[in-house]
Order: C-alpha cells, then sequence, then structure tokens
C-alpha cells in the first residue's frame, strides 16, 4: 500500500500536496565526468537496535536476509562504537565527527528543549554540499526541533520525519483516555516536511507507516538525484518503542512485533538496493548500516538483544556502545569480509570527506578517516589510541582502546533480572524498572578475550592501566569531567534560541 492509501482520511490532502511536490521535482542536469567519481552515500541508523539483532551479527531468532546479503556483499565491523547509548547525544557525534560532550549535546533532547546542534558545527551534509552532492535526511532528527536546528538548517536539501523520539507523545489512542494509565507528559507528536508540520498528530496507524514512508521517500530522493551525487541519511524511528510495523509486515515473521519491526526494516534495506541496481549506482554508492546504541532492555520482548555483550542502551558497557555495522560498496569494499579494529560512528564524517575529496571541518573532530580498513587494506589498526566512551552527564565512565577498555568509578543502570522474555510493551505503559549500580573502582577489561567485561585485570596489567589512565586524563583536560569538576577547553557550546528564533517554532 503506498504512503497516500495507508494514511487516514483526516491528512490525505497534507500528504498528497507533499506527493505531488516531491514526484515533481526538476531532475537535475546530466552528472558530469567530475561528480563520476563522487560515490553516493546512504547512511541507514537505526533506533535502539541490539549488537546481536541482525543476522550478521548472530540472530537466529527470525530472518534478515537483505542485510545478511549485504554482509555478504560487503564488511561486516564487530568493534564499532558510538559516542553515547543515548539518542541525541550519538546522533550529534555520528553528525559532526566530535565525540558528543565537545558539541555540548548530552542526553535525549524533548519537545522543551531550548537548545539543539548549533549551526556553527560542520554535518557530513555540509560536508557534501561542498562537493555539490544532493541531501536529504528522511526519518528521526532528534538534534534541535525549532527551525533553526532542523536538517534543512544542517546542510539537507529535503527533511520528512519526526523531531525527536516517537514515544515523545501521548501514548496509544486507545490508552489515552484509559483512567488506569498515567498519561505521558508530552504533547502530540508532530511529522514534519522541511520546516512545516504536515501532521500534529501522529497516531497508532501513521507510526505503523514510518518506515514505509522513510523509504518512500528514499526511493524517490535516489530516483530524483541518480544524475549527480547524493548523500541519504536514514534515521529510522524504529525499533525505539512503542514499537509498530506496517500491515503488510504485521504478523509476517510469527516470530513475534520486535521480530516483525526489524523484518520491515531489513526490507528497506532491499528496496533501497533494488532501486540503486535498477538506476546503475550500484559500484557507485556506499551504503553504511549501523545504530545509535544498544538495546533498551527494560522493554523485555519489545527490546532487542546485545548478545554476550555486558548491560544495554543508556550504559558505558559494550552492551550500550558496541553497535551492529555493515557496509557495501561493492568493488571497494571487499565482499563477505569481516573486521574486528576499532572504529566509531565519529570516524564516518572525515571518511566521506576523503571520499569526495572535500575538506573538513576548520574547528576540531574527534573522528579519523577510516577508509583504508573499509577497504581491506591489510594489517590496518585504529585510526584512534583511544575513545572516550562515554560521558554522561558531563562525567568520563569509561574509555575504549584497540585492545582494552578503562571503566572509571560510576553508578549505572542495570535491570534486577533478566525479562527479555517477559512479554512487556509500552501498548499498557509497562517496562521493568532498573537498579542503581555503584562501580566503586577502575576496572580494566581485555576486549580481545573479554567483550562481555566479566574479568578486571588491572591489578595483572598495572602498564596498560597506567597508559589508558593517561589517556583519560588526556580527555579530562580536552572535554572536561564534573566529577573532578574539570571544564575542558576543547568544548564547544550548543546552539541556542533567541526571542526571534522561538517565536518560529511551530
Amino acid at each position: 500500500m503506498s504512503l497516500l492509501a495507508a494514511n487516514t482520511n483526516r491528512h490525505t490532502a497534507k500528504l498528497l500536496a507533499m506527493a505531488i511536490c516531491i514526484f515533481t521535482f526538476p531532475f537535475i542536469e546530466n552528472r558530469s565526468s567530475a561528480d563520476e567519481a563522487s560515490p553516493n552515500v546512504i547512511l541507514v541508523f537505526i533506533d535502539d537496535m541490539g549488537y546481536a539483532d541482525i543476522g550478521p551479527f548472530g540472530c537466529d531468532r527470525y530472518e534478515t536476509p537483505n542485510l545478511d546479503k549485504m554482509a555478504r556483499d560487503g564488511r561486516t565491523f564487530t568493534d564499532f562504537l558510538v559516542s553515547s547509548a543515548v539518542c541525541s547525544a550519538s546522533r550529534s557525534a555520528l553528525m559532526t565527527g566530535c565525540c558528543h560532550e565537545r558539541v555540548s549535546i548530552r542526553g535525549a533532547l524533548n519537545h522543551n528543549a531550548n537548545h539543539g546542534l548549533a549551526p556553527s558545527e560542520t554535518t557530513i551534509a555540509e560536508i557534501c554540499k561542498s562537493k555539490g552532492y544532493a541531501t536529504a535526511c528522511f526519518g528521526k532528527w532528534h538534534l534541535g526541533h525549532h527551525p533553526k536546528f532542523l536538517p534543512t538548517s544542517q546542510g539537507f536539501d529535503e527533511y520528512f520525519g519526526l523531531p525527536y523520539s516517537n514515544d515523545m507523545w501521548p501514548g496509544p489512542v486507545a490508552t489515552r483516555n484509559d483512567p488506569k494509565i498515567k498519561p505521558r507528559p508530552y504533547p502530540t507528536l508532530p511529522l514534519i516536511e522541511q520546516t512545516t508540520v504536515i501532521d500534529l498528530d501522529v497516531v497508532d496507524e501513521e507510526q505503523g507507516n514510518l518506515t514505509k514512508w522513510y523509504t518512500e521517500h528514499a526511493i524517490s530522493f535516489i530516483d530524483r538525484n541518480k544524475e549527480k551525487p547524493f548523500f541519504l541519511y536514514m534515521p529510522h524511528s524504529m525499533v525505539h518503542v512503542p514499537l509498530y510495523v506496517s500491515k503488510e509486515f504485521e504478523g509476517k515473521t510469527g516470530a513475534g512485533l520486535f521480530a516483525d519491526v526489524v523484518n520491515e526494516l531489513d526490507w528497506s534495506i532491499g528496496q533501497i538496493r533494488d532501486t540503486l541496481e535498477r538506476n546503475g549506482l550500484t559500484n557507485n554508492t556506499l551504503i553504511i548500516f549501523t545504530t545509535d546504541n544498544g538495546p533498551w532492555l527494560s522493554y523485555g520482548s519489545h527490546a532487542g538483544s546485545a548478545g554476550e555483550l555486558r548491560e544495554g542502551k543508556g550504559t558505558s558497557f559494550e552492551g550500550g556502545v558496541r553497535v551492529p555495522t555493515v557496509m557495501c560498496w561493492p568493488e571497494t569494499i571487499p565482499a563477505g569480509t569481516t573486521t574486528d579494529t576499532l572504529c566509531s560512528t565519529i570516524d564516518i564524517l572525515p571518511t566521506v570527506a576523503e571520499m569526495s575529496h572535500a575538506s573538513l571541518p576548520d574547528h576540531k573532530i574527534d573522528g579519523r578517516s577510516i577508509l583504508q580498513v573499509m577497504t581491506g587494506e591489510p594489517n590496518q589498526k585504529s585510526v584512534h589510541d583511544s575513545l572516550p566512551i562515554y560521558y554522561s552527564n558531563g562525567q568520563l565512565q569509561a574509555l575504549r582502546s584497540e585492545d582494552f577498555k578503562l571503566v572509571l568509578p560510576h553508578t549505572y543502570r542495570s535491570l534486577e533480572k533478566d525479562v527479555h522474555g517477559v512479554g512487556l510493551g509500552p501498548e499498557d505503559g509497562s517496562s521493568v524498572g532498573y537498579q542503581n549500580v555503584e562501580m566503586k573502582k577502575v576496572a580494566l577489561f581485555d576486549m580481545n578475550n573479554d567483550r562481555n567485561e566479566q574479568r578486571d585485570i588491572s591489578q595483572v596489567k598495572p602498564e596498560v592501566l597506567a597508559e589508558m589512565q593517561k589517556f583519560a586524563e588526556q580527555w579530562r583536560a580536552e572535554l572536561g569531567d564534573s566529577l573532578t569538576k574539570r571544564t575542558g577547553v576543547g568544548v564547544r557550546e550548543a546552539g541556542t534560541l533567541t526571542a526571534e528564533d522561538a517565536r518560529l517554532t511551530w
């Protein structure tokens, strides 16, 4: 069913106008010989998907055939990290090539946020725009909901999606007036095109169509820009709770709602790759599939899985910050290969800059190009001596190197019991609460032999401990540390609203 047919009657006129605008967009002149050397980039960013939630990373509860094929045609990254295990912070790092603390985006912004990603920061889209790329973002933005901070102010030609997480809403229609269920403290959820709200109340059926709508927009964008290089960013709303799936995929896997949702995301990948093939763009397009953080474990059967990795979303352990990543670029990335070289989402911006022969931002970034790792150059080591994984509320909690991980004293959240098989979900507001656990002393873990972080080797590797603590001090000097009341010399301010900016909100 198409986007128009799937929508409710009350939004048909608005979406019809949107569709007419999209499908009558003028075609660009033929790609020049110089442009032909500029690879297209498609960046798919899934929300709250765990390390073990897709076939290439060991999932056997349901099938992900298109991602399996993408892995066979490309390369899997088994030690790929995010800057933060929380939505907005993670996305700011991806977009800017900086640790999120450097650009002052923490946690998950909501409808009350009066700040966002600073317009002075340089995004991947702006890197691409400098080389003549068409750019689009279809999905969840979550870096500021005011027009000043939306994608169209950050280098994107086109935007269609939600400004923040899909649970920032009053709740399902059936529960909004149920006296037994506590109402959620949010206004109605808006769907935005460019900077205009085209649907002020995204409800259940519309949530179910989000994956399909994002995919339809992506296909249209590729078709309309096949004659010039393009950057397509697809930050999907799923598998963040509340889980929704279109009618065509409801119950399709027989393995539950979460499996159905992943199956539809996998379908989306297949649609994108089919569109590239139909337009003769397969060999000139890099596709990156990765996620913003690990699974939100407290939602039981509506949560993903980190596999053997420790903990999940919202923690500095590997289950929170190590994410499943697949990259495919036929004839450039070696097919059917795997790398365990330490890489991060902050490395995507400088890698795209190198691929497109663009200049890096004038200001300092933390990422480094991983193009040689991607293309399978032999004997590649990590481009990072250390990565601060991660800052929470300004506190440095953990640090990674290629082979080791230093976890600093901090308090983290953990489930009291395993609830993965329990039928919990947001349709009735249910989840299982976390308990706070205090990590009282420094721990050192061997990432080659103990990636589930069970054996502290700080006493048997004092020289490694000293080196990692030295790296930690360097990061504290650069980015600060609220626990030790340090102010970092390299921190830049987030974008803030003027009185005029605030009046321009939808």
